[in-house]
């Protein structure tokens, strides 16, 4: 491998921990580097506020490290959180994918 991998950071709400898995497989498999956001709420650990706000300016430096962004978001779900990620990959300039087409959003 001559070329650096390309880094994809992975959005999306961390409820589909199977989606996140294999959208993580897929890519990896395919030869790129995915960075992804923890998944400790919807794991059921307890986080603090505090915390999430750390979790969230640290998923925006993940952002800044990725070459693009990939969205899992099944059904065409998308969340408060991952519509910010979404802004904040736009206004910096990063390509955003879907795994799912929006035009069939539904709010598990």
């Amino acid at each position: 491998m001559d070329a650096r991998p390309q880094i994809v950071c992975l959005c999306g709400s961390t409820r589909f921990v199977e989606e996140f898995r294999a959208a993580n497989r897929d890519l990896t498999l395919a030869g790129a580097i995915v960075v992804a956001p923890a998944e400790f709420e919807h794991a059921g650990d307890q986080i603090t506020n505090e915390q999430k706000a750390t979790l969230s300016t640290l998923h925006f430096a993940k952002i800044d490290l990725a070459d693009r962004v990939m969205v899992v978001n099944p059904g065409g779900y998308i969340g408060e959180s991952t519509q910010r990620e979404i802004s904040y990959a736009d206004q910096t300039g990063k390509p955003v994918e879907y795994t799912d087409a929006l035009d069939s959003v539904v709010n598990p």
